[in-house]
């Protein structure tokens, strides 16, 4: 079964791919169909995924899944959120991964609440107009460190610790990080659904 996965960020494609591996399922990344971008005006998680899946599906006509994810830091009361990936953008710095987090740790410096947590929202459709879609969400708590450390992963994962590992998501070994990451979570709850809804 083909799926057209809502996005063209190479580090969710991978990842999704792994993830979804147990289905049997052929991702494939919208750019790839020379599907452009969806809007995402909206301030949560879920209405931005379930806009990008239906523009997917609707260009594409196969079933389609995208995931919206981001950021949450308790001390900016839930921001960046949906906003994650343009974070630096704010604060005069160029859309991308090393300069959010530059941006982040700037904020951060003089902050002593540092818990956050990553979201990951996943919405899958059969079609444009499906009237059920599936929706998963994963959360993972932990707190922003002083510093980026490790290397694996991508976003904000070099500055995200969880207490639970001693480690930020970036240090751990990828299967590691793939089965215990919010995008991890989100995605074995989406195969279940799959499993049971879809392919039965």
């Amino acid at each position: 079964m083909k799926i057209v996965l809502a996005s063209n960020n190479q580090g969710k494609l991978s990842e999704l791919r792994a993830m979804l591996a147990p289905l049997g399922l052929d991702l494939i990344a919208q750019g790839e169909l020379g599907i452009a971008e969806a809007a995402e005006p909206f301030h949560t998680f879920v209405e931005n995924a379930l806009a990008k899946a239906r523009h997917a599906a609707a260009h594409s006509g196969l079933p389609a899944l995208a995931d919206d994810a981001g950021l949450c830091v308790e001390a900016f009361g839930g921001l960046p959120g949906v906003d994650t990936a343009y974070y630096a953008t704010q604060f005069g710095y160029e859309k991308g991964d090393a300069n959010n987090v530059r941006a982040l740790l700037e904020q951060m410096r003089d902050v002593h609440d540092r818990r956050a947590a990553m979201v990951s929202t996943l919405v899958a459709v059969r079609s444009a107009q499906d009237p059920e879609p599936l929706i998963a969400v994963g959360r993972v708590s932990g707190e922003i460190s002083a510093q980026p450390m490790g290397s694996n992963g991508f976003g904000f994962d070099p500055v995200m610790y969880i207490p639970q590992f001693g480690q930020t998501f970036a240090q751990l070994p990828v299967a590691v990080k793939n089965a215990n990451s919010h995008r991890g979570r989100a995605a074995r709850a989406m195969v279940e659904m799959m499993r049971e809804r879809w392919l039965r």
